[in-house]
C-alpha cells in the first residue's frame, strides 16, 4: 500500500465510523510545499453533515486515524479546515520501488469493485458529419470513460440517436433536390435545407446507383435512408479516429415501437402530471415545485424532446447500472432538469444519474474568430481539424479546460512544432527519457546491478518522486471529480519537473551506482507519462 492508498483507507474508516456516506475523498498537492505533501478537504464537506466547524471535524478527523510512522510523518489542520498530510521520507523510495514494480498497471485501482456505469456522449442525430463541438463532447466522454475504468468500474459506452422526426425529414429532402440537381432540373433549394457538401456528394452516389431512375420519386425513405447509412458510416469512421468505439447506439425510435412512450404518458397522466391543453400535452412540473409546467407533446402531436429522454433514462435505470453518467450539450441547459423530474416523479431513484455540461467551443486562428453553421457550407468538421492538427493534439486541447467552461481552440497554437504546444511538451519529456534510455543500452550500462534508489536526495529528484507516486491520487481526483484537465495539468507539471530534473542533474555519469538510480528515476518518468497519456486517449511516442 502506498502512502496515499493509506490515507485514503484511513480517511474512510472515519467516514464509516459516523455512518456517513457519499462524500468523495480527494488528495491534492498544496501550491506550498510547507503545507505537506497532499491536501484534503473533507473535513469542509462534513461541516453540515455533523453540524461542526470545519476545524473541529478536522481535529476529529486525526484524533480517530491511525497515524502510522511507516506513512505519515504527521498532519495538521490548515486554513478553515484542511487536513495537511506530512509523508513519511522512508516511504517515499519504497513507493518508487513499487511504482517501477507495477509498471504499466500504476495508478489503476478496482475501487469500485466492478461497478457498472454508463455514459452516454455525443449523441448526434444522423444528420450531418461531426463538428468540432461535437468533438469537445466525444473527447471528454471517452476520457471519463477511460477514467471510470481505471478506477475499476466496468464502462458502457453509448451513443443515443434519433433516426426520425423533422430533422430526417428535411435531411431526406435535401438530398433529394441535390440528386434532382444532377439530372439537370433546376432547383430553388430552401434556405433551411442542410446545404453542406456532403449532401451533395451523397446525392452523387445515389445518382451513381440508380441513374434518372428517381427523378419523378416523391417519396424521401430512400434518400432519407441512403444519406443516414453514409453519415452514420462516417460519424462512426470519425469516432474510431479517435481512437474508441461506442459499445451500444440507441435508437430513439425503438422507444416508441416497444411502447415506451406510451407507458410514460399512462404513468404520468395517472399521477396527474399530464394535461392536455389546446391540443398539447403539458407536463404539470408546477405540482413538484417548478416555476412553470411544460410541453412534452406539441399540439402537431409531435413529442419534444423531454418525452422521448424520460422514456430512455427510465430504460437506463432499470438496466441495473451502479452510475449513469450524461454528457449533454449547453443546448441541453433548459431541458434535462424537467427530464430528471419526470423520471423522479414516476419514482425512479434518479440519484445515481450525472449530468454534465458540454459548454460551445469557438475556433479562432491568428487571433481571429473562425465561424461556423451545421447546415451551411463553411462549418469545420471534426475530421478537418484532426487533419491540420492531429488526434492527439485534439484531444489534448478539448481537455485542456473545464468542461463547465466555454473552450477557445486556439489553431495557431495547436499547430505550433514545438515545447511552446503543451502536448509536445509532454510528449518530448516521454521521447527524451527514451532517447536517454537508448544510450544507456548503447554505453552498456548494467541496470541489473541492485539500484540504490535513496541515493537519490537532490531536490530536484526528491521533488520529481513526490510527484510521480502521488498519479493514483491525481487519477482518482480526476475521475470521481469528472474533471479530466486535472490530470492533463498533473503531467504537465510533472513534465516540467523531469525537464528541470534533467537540466540539473546528469544522468549517466561515472558514478555507476547513481547513473542506475537516475536512470530508474526517469524509467519512473515515463511510465507515467505514458501511463497519463493512455488515460487521455494520447499517443506517447518514443522519438520525435
Amino acid at each position: 500500500m502506498n502512502t496515499e492508498s493509506y490515507i485514503i483507507d484511513q480517511l474512510r474508516k472515519f467516514l464509516e465510523h459516523k455512518k456517513l456516506t457519499g462524500f468523495n475523498i480527494i488528495l491534492q498537492k498544496p501550491k506550498d510545499d510547507a503545507h505537506g505533501d497532499y491536501a484534503c478537504n473533507l473535513a469542509m464537506q462534513l461541516a453540515g453533515s455533523l453540524k461542526k466547524s470545519p476545524k473541529q471535524i478536522a481535529e476529529e478527523i486525526i484524533s480517530f486515524i491511525d497515524i502510522n510512522p511507516e506513512y505519515i510523518a504527521k498532519v495538521e489542520v490548515a486554513g478553515p479546515g484542511f487536513l495537511n498530510f506530512f509523508r513519511a521520507e522512508e516511504n517515499l523510495y519504497k513507493s518508487l520501488q513499487d511504482l517501477l514494480a507495477a509498471g504499466d498497471t500504476y495508478g489503476y485501482s478496482q475501487k469500485m469493485g466492478g461497478k457498472k456505469a454508463q455514459i452516454e456522449f455525443v449523441s448526434a442525430n444522423p444528420t450531418g458529419p461531426l463538428t468540432i463541438g461535437h468533438g469537445r463532447g466525444a473527447v471528454f466522454g471517452d476520457t471519463i470513460a477511460r477514467l471510470m475504468e481505471a478506477i475499476g468500474y466496468k464502462v458502457i459506452r453509448e451513443y443515443y440517436f434519433n433516426n426520425a422526426g423533422r430533422q430526417m425529414r428535411v435531411l431526406g429532402d435535401s438530398v433529394r433536390l441535390r440528386y434532382l440537381e444532377l439530372t439537370g432540373d433546376k432547383i430553388q433549394f430552401p434556405e433551411d435545407y442542410y446545404q453542406g457538401e456532403y449532401i451533395i456528394d451523397i446525392a452523387r452516389e445515389i445518382y451513381a446507383e440508380y441513374g434518372e431512375r428517381l427523378r419523378h420519386e416523391q417519396d424521401i425513405t430512400l434518400f432519407k435512408d441512403k444519406a443516414e447509412t453514409a453519415i452514420f458510416s462516417d460519424i462512426k469512421n470519425t469516432i474510431r479516429r479517435l481512437g474508441f468505439e461506442f459499445d451500444v447506439f440507441y435508437n430513439e425510435r425503438s422507444l416508441y415501437e416497444t411502447g415506451k412512450i406510451d407507458a410514460v404518458i399512462d404513468s404520468l397522466t395517472k399521477k396527474g402530471l399530464l394535461e392536455k391543453r389546446d391540443g398539447a400535452f403539458w407536463f404539470l412540473s408546477s405540482k413538484i415545485g417548478f416555476d412553470q409546467d411544460r410541453v412534452f407533446i406539441k399540439s402537431s402531436g409531435e413529442p419534444t424532446y423531454r418525452l422521448p429522454d424520460t422514456a430512455y433514462h427510465i430504460e437506463k435505470i432499470k438496466t441495473g447500472y451502479d452510475l449513469i453518467i450524461d454528457i449533454f450539450g449547453a443546448d441541453h441547459i433548459a431541458t434535462y432538469p424537467d427530464v430528471l423530474a419526470a423520471v423522479k416523479a414516476l419514482g425512479y431513484d434518479t440519484e445515481k444519474i450525472k449530468v454534465l455540461i458540454n459548454q460551445f467551443v469557438t475556433l479562432t486562428e491568428n487571433g481571429e474568430k473562425v465561424k461556423m453553421s451545421t447546415r451551411k457550407a463553411n462549418f469545420i468538421t471534426l475530421d478537418e481539424l484532426m487533419d491540420e492538427v492531429g488526434v492527439d493534439v485534439t484531444r489534448y486541447f478539448f481537455l485542456m479546460r473545464n468542461i463547465n467552461a466555454h473552450l477557445n481552440f486556439d489553431l495557431t497554437l495547436a499547430k505550433t512544432q514545438s515545447d511552446e504546444n503543451p502536448v509536445f511538451y509532454i510528449q518530448y519529456a516521454h521521447a527524451r527519457i527514451c532517447s536517454i534510455l537508448r544510450l544507456a543500452e548503447e554505453r552498456n550500462v548494467d541496470k541489473s546491478v541492485e539500484r540504490r534508489l535513496d541515493m537519490l536526495k537532490e531536490n530536484e529528484e526528491i521533488n520529481l518522486i513526490k510527484h510521480l507516486i502521488s498519479f493514483p491520487a491525481a487519477v482518482e481526483s480526476s475521475a470521481l471529480s469528472f474533471e479530466p484537465h486535472r490530470l492533463i495539468n498533473y503531467l504537465f507539471d510533472l513534465a516540467t519537473l523531469f525537464h528541470r530534473f534533467y537540466t540539473v542533474c546528469r544522468v549517466i555519469s561515472d558514478d555507476k551506482m547513481l547513473s542506475i538510480s537516475r536512470l530508474a528515476l526517469i524509467d519512473a518518468v515515463k511510465i507515467i507519462i505514458h501511463n497519463g497519456l493512455h488515460l487521455l486517449g494520447i499517443n506517447a511516442p518514443e522519438k520525435m
